[in-house]
């Protein structure tokens, strides 16, 4: 039984491709329906797609990266060269401390965040709901909350955590002098614009006005703090009224166009606008930004903001990755037992082997790109893999005694050299 991770994330892949991979919720169901197929029936899969990546999640008969690969590319209407230059693939041990560190927040755009954990416990409802989670998956991620709530509760990892929305509140007070004299329009009603209202309301703006495409959860968001509604189909007509505009929808193609931003600018005299685009996919044309008086911000642009206080956290994860280190090692104990030992062995070496492959594999596929000849990148991949295979016989020979030495001499001789 092979355990395997492949995705996208924040430090590996820019906005734009990202948001190529983002899944809605209401997709979500028929997404995990044709993973499964992919591999078959018989495969556990688990997909997370958030604002700051999106992965897939395998365990199953056998290793099948490179279709991972393949399907994921093609989900993502790119090729599967250029899909490689951006991914990560995790196997077996390294895949459990791969989303253990996720859950955890160790991995996260805001070192620490909690939202990141209750976004993969919908990920895991979505996959059971689909029929797609297995007993392997499911004591892949269960182990991994565990993990999460160990840390949250014996570490100071999220202590003085900035979130996405504070990070949008401190940007918007070094633009306007006195938040309570502006008016803010939110658009969407999900989690992120949630927290968004959250933040802005301690700071009493003179108003709030919530567009959305179902009215009716609007005004639900609304009620609980003081702000008004809007038709989504509206806010070319009143854009002009808004200093700032926070914006965070599952929306394929963005919401405010060049065109409707430059009339805004036009009745408002140039006066600034301030605007947040939380979403992936856009719902802001990137065009947008270079207008004098827009003061537009991503996800990605936001990243330096939330890191102020991450040295006060650095402290704690030292001993958040030792309780990582652990969960790890309790869940490979229980493959071992599951699988015993022999099989576990060998599922082990080849999940290794495999990443060695698909590690050089990538890093050939990059060079390839950049127009490296041909037959420098075969030389560079084909020495690299003989020197990660060999690697461990060559510390196992010296890192013996010279009583023990002769007798691993025999060992690796046996492995490696024909008689």
């Amino acid at each position: 039984m092979a355990v395997w991770a492949l995705g996208i994330n924040h430090t590996t892949a820019p906005l734009d491709l990202r948001g190529r991979f983002a899944i809605p919720a209401e997709s979500m169901p028929s997404t995990l329906h044709n993973l499964r197929g992919a591999f078959g029936q018989s495969a556990e899969t688990a997909i997370i797609s958030t604002c700051n990546r999106t992965e897939i999640y395998c365990a199953g008969e056998g290793i099948e990266v490179a279709q991972g690969l393949d399907w994921m590319a093609h989900s993502g209407g790119v090729s599967t060269a250029e899909l490689q230059s951006h991914a990560y693939i995790k196997m077996a041990d390294q895949a459990a401390r791969h989303v253990f560190r996720v859950a955890a927040g160790l991995d996260s755009m805001v070192l620490g965040e909690a939202q990141i954990l209750g976004q993969l416990k919908g990920a895991v409802r979505a996959a059971e709901d689909a029929g797609a989670m297995g007993t392997v998956l499911h004591q892949l991620f269960q182990r991994a909350f565990s993990v999460a709530k160990e840390v949250r509760s014996d570490t100071e990892i999220g202590a003085h955590s900035i979130s996405m929305a504070a990070a949008a509140v401190r940007l918007s007070a070094q633009l306007f002098e006195d938040l309570s004299k502006i008016k803010i329009l939110f658009i969407g009603s999900g989690e992120m614009i949630e927290l968004a209202i959250t933040h802005f309301a301690t700071r009493q703006p003179q108003q709030m006005v919530i567009a959305n495409r179902t009215l009716e959860r609007g005004e639900a968001l609304a009620q609980r703090f003081g702000a008004q509604t809007m038709h989504l189909a509206d806010i070319p007509h009143r854009l002009h009224e808004f200093d700032a505009i926070i914006s965070c929808t599952a929306s394929t193609l963005p919401i405010l166009g060049l065109g409707a931003v430059e009339s805004a600018l036009k009745t408002r005299r140039n006066r600034p606008i301030f605007m947040v685009d939380l979403a992936v996919p856009r719902d802001i044309e990137p065009e947008v930004k270079g207008l004098s008086d827009v003061y537009l911000y991503t996800v990605d642009d936001l990243a330096h903001v939330v890191q102020t206080g991450q040295a006060n956290r650095q402290a704690a994860v030292s001993q958040a990755e030792q309780i990582v280190d652990q969960g790890v090692q309790d869940f490979m104990l229980w493959m071992s037992g599951r699988l015993g030992g022999q099989v576990d062995l060998i599922q082990r070496i080849n999940a290794q082997t495999e990443q060695w492959r698909a590690t050089e594999l990538m890093k050939a596929q990059r060079l390839l790109l950049k127009g490296e000849p041909v037959e420098n990148v075969l030389q560079a991949l084909s020495r690299n893999l003989t020197q990660k295979m060999l690697h461990g016989a060559y510390h196992y020979i010296n890192a013996a005694d010279a009583t023990e030495r002769q007798k691993h001499q025999d060992t690796v001789a046996k492995i490696f050299l024909k008689e």
